[in-house]
């Protein structure tokens, strides 16, 4: 192990992990990683390392960087550097004048003196104290958890997780396994760092915590709220490198579910607590609500639909027919096309005879589609998470009518969450589509209440065209039914430019694997290109609403959708590419590792989490903003990156929310929107959707993720790429079933 003294110069790269390359004053080239604060807060410091060299065919001579420390006073470089608020004469002065000891009290005891300073004012203050409060714990937890290989942005996330805990450092040492609470950490991550810290490998407490996560994990990813007890023994041994050593299990599982956090279903199916007493409470909530029946809301319906000039179809009239019957719950089901958002104005028409217009309420998942039902039934809207909020602290959300729209796309969870706020003689209208994709997360809901016949339904299927030359939906329900669409005829509001490789079968006989994979690669560089040509037609009006500050019509102007993340054609690259054409000269820009946010930029937000926020007149006024729960999938602007402060401030206009970021914050919380994956936008609506068709993505392609795609278009649906793609994803047909605590009561019961 050498040592070496230097001064850092410049630091060439720095990526998300706290990994950073940079040059010392001398030319030394060195590499490491660095957890105490952002890697770019050593730029220009003296620095004592220890490591060693290595030499390298390409990168040449290279230090290696095993540990670093700053060669000056180090609360002096915090201050300076890391802590907001700060400047280099005011940190000299505080601790000239209160020694370096009896400041850092000050800063953890009594930081109120510091309002006795000459230019530190209670603003001020508060950025200090939020500032050394993130830096302490960091500081601290850094020193427990480095030796254990946690890298700076698993620190960060720990720290933003366990804010609230008193000693986050002793919590840890008591049981490490609580950081699998911590998002980007997981089981396997903090059993690696457990093991390392001395646990026990047979330990009941580890075996607990692996069983508690993994089974509620497979959950997530499945889909399904129910697993095998023989699955997830099998995953634990993967996970715990044991072999077939189930007698270990039997035990901990009796334990979890003797407290009840496992609940065992029929044929040896476990279910989470959570999840069990979501899909519970969903199947008694529905049972209950189908059994109640009121006066019928007028006695003379043909009268009332004579007013309305909307000629309705057959299936419209039936679902308007029964929701004036008197009952309190009815689905209203229909593809793409077929009239639901005018059913569900007709029926809400109809209640308003009965009820306040004021107290009836439209909702959906996401920003754009609660939006999107307000805007066409003429009622109030909101997004269901914001409903949540809002009336936390009510034992019942205070509408006599709700309207719950996109219905497939909201998993068993939180739909007990808002079904358990609905008010028992509030009447639930739930609206969605089955043949789109299933929720994100545990459970079927939708689906399972169609194949339980738990409620009154009514599914339309007529599909209502404008013209010859309007095509969306019926290629979206060719689709659905498993058919190749006429896609290559001409029409107003679907084109599909073919991005084929000539002869391809063909060449596969004749090309050998790294032959035709070159082919492919030059193919999705074609589709690329293309896509992006066909991108920059649609850029200008949007950048119109923009300037125009028409947020929202921005924001639905045009998207571009993948089925992948990664790769030439996924979002991630995408969005790159994307951000050079939509947002090329920002006045301001920050950097995080290989991605960049500018002002202007299109935006994500990616986890729900309190943020500090203001609605959009307190910032206008300057008034100070409060904690909110800000949820994944809100879609917003970054308008303004305050670089001395390191803070970014974006704006969700379906919220009505400015929402400030620390620059830490923007990868983990944040990303660019100009593409984004089908999932992502399933219950979103765009006037034109752009999407890349490869055989690359060939695993992701099946009817339902198609049809869901196509249908958010409201205008223009363009696709670009192979032909043979696109014919084969719609022969693909994809039925989702999944296993869940509702499909078994409901059977048992039924």
């Amino acid at each position: 192990m050498q040592e070496i003294i230097g001064q850092i110069k410049s630091i060439v790269y720095e990526g998300d992990d706290g990994f950073f390359v940079a040059l010392l004053s001398d030319g030394t080239k060195i590499r490491g990683t660095y957890f105490e604060s952002d890697v770019t807060h050593l730029k220009g410091a003296a620095v004592r390392m220890k490591g060693y060299y290595e030499a390298h065919k390409k990168y040449g001579k290279t230090f290696i960087v095993e540990s670093l420390h700053v060669n000056q006073n180090p609360l002096f470089f915090f201050l300076n550097r890391v802590i907001k608020g700060f400047s280099k004469k005011l940190s000299a002065e505080l601790i000239e004048t209160f020694t370096e000891a009896g400041l850092i009290d000050i800063l953890d005891n009594d930081i109120e003196r510091l309002l006795a300073v000459k230019g530190i004012t209670s603003k001020r203050l508060k950025t200090i104290q939020n500032s050394w409060k993130q830096y302490r714990s960091m500081r601290e937890l850094g020193e427990l958890l480095t030796p254990f290989g946690v890298t700076p942005t698993l620190l960060t996330a720990i720290a933003a997780a366990m804010k609230e805990v008193n000693d986050p450092v002793g919590a840890i040492r008591n049981n490490p396994y609580i950081l699998t609470s911590v998002s980007g950490i997981g089981f396997k991550r903090a059993d690696a760092i457990a093991l390392k810290m001395g646990v026990d490998p047979y330990s009941p407490k580890r075996l607990r915590s692996a069983m508690d996560y993994l089974l509620f994990e497979l959950c997530e990813q499945q889909g399904n709220s129910v697993v095998a007890k023989e699955l997830l023994f099998v995953k634990l041994d993967e996970i715990l490198h044991f072999h077939q050593q189930h007698q270990h299990y039997e035990a901990v599982l009796l334990e979890l579910i003797h407290d009840e956090r496992v609940m065992m279903m029929q044929q040896q199916r476990l279910s989470p607590r959570r999840l069990y007493e979501a899909e519970r409470l969903l199947l008694k909530e529905f049972q209950r609500r189908a059994a109640v029946q009121d006066e019928p809301v007028v006695t003379d319906l043909e009268e009332f639909l004579a007013e309305d000039p909307v000629v309705l179809g057959s299936e419209q009239k039936e679902a308007v027919k029964r929701i004036n019957s008197g009952i309190r719950l009815l689905f209203l089901v229909g593809y793409a096309g077929t009239g639901k958002s005018t059913t569900a104005k007709t029926m809400l028409d109809l209640l308003s005879r009965r009820y306040h217009a004021a107290a009836m309420m439209t909702t959906a998942l996401s920003g754009i589609a609660a939006q999107r039902i307000g805007e066409r039934t003429g009622y109030a809207s909101a997004t269901l998470q914001s409903l949540l909020v809002k009336y936390d602290e009510h034992d019942t959300f205070p509408f006599e009518v709700l309207l719950i729209d996109e219905a497939s796309m909201i998993n068993a969870t939180l739909f007990a969450r808002v079904v358990a706020k609905v008010a028992r003689e509030c009447v639930l209208i739930i609206v969605g589509d089955d043949a789109q994709l299933p929720p994100i997360g545990a459970g079927n809901v939708l689906s399972d209440v169609l194949t339980l016949q738990l409620a009154p339904t009514v599914k339309l299927t007529e599909i209502f065209r404008q013209s010859d030359a309007h095509s969306i939906a019926l290629i979206a329900n060719d689709i659905r039914r498993g058919n190749i669409p006429q896609y290559q005829a001409f029409y107003d509001d679907f084109e599909f430019i073919d991005v084929s490789i000539a002869n391809y079968y063909a060449s596969k006989q004749s090309m050998n694997a790294s032959e035709l994979a070159e082919l492919r690669q030059s193919n999705a560089h074609a589709i690329l290109s293309r896509l992006i040509r066909q991108a920059m037609t649609y850029i200008p009006n949007a950048r119109k609403a923009l300037k125009n500050k028409e947020l929202h019509r921005y924001l639905t102007a045009f998207q571009v959708i993948s089925p992948v993340k990664g790769g030439l054609l996924g979002v991630d690259h995408l969005n790159k590419v994307l951000q050079e054409y939509s947002n090329p000269n920002a006045a301001s820009v920050v950097k995080r590792g290989d991605r960049e946010f500018r002002v202007m930029d299109k935006v994500v937000h990616t986890k729900n989490d309190n943020m500090l926020s203001f609605t959009q007149e307190e910032y206008k006024a300057g008034a100070a903003g409060s904690e909110r729960r800000i949820f994944n999938g809100m879609s917003g602007l970054l308008f303004k990156i305050d670089s001395d402060e390191e803070l970014a401030y974006m704006v969700y206009p379906n919220e009505g929310l400015v929402v400030q970021y620390d620059f830490s914050q923007l990868v983990s919380h944040l990303m660019l929107s100009y593409a984004l994956t089908i999932h992502k936008v399933q219950g979103m609506e765009y006037n034109a959707v752009l999407m890349p068709m490869s055989f690359s993505h060939y695993m992701m392609h099946n009817t339902k993720l198609l049809y869901t795609a196509i249908t958010r278009a409201k205008e223009t649906c363009v696709i670009v790429g192979e032909s043979d793609a696109f014919e084969s994803a719609c022969r693909r047909a994809h039925t989702t079933h999944r296993d869940t605590v509702m499909l078994e009561l409901g059977s048992v019961r039924s």
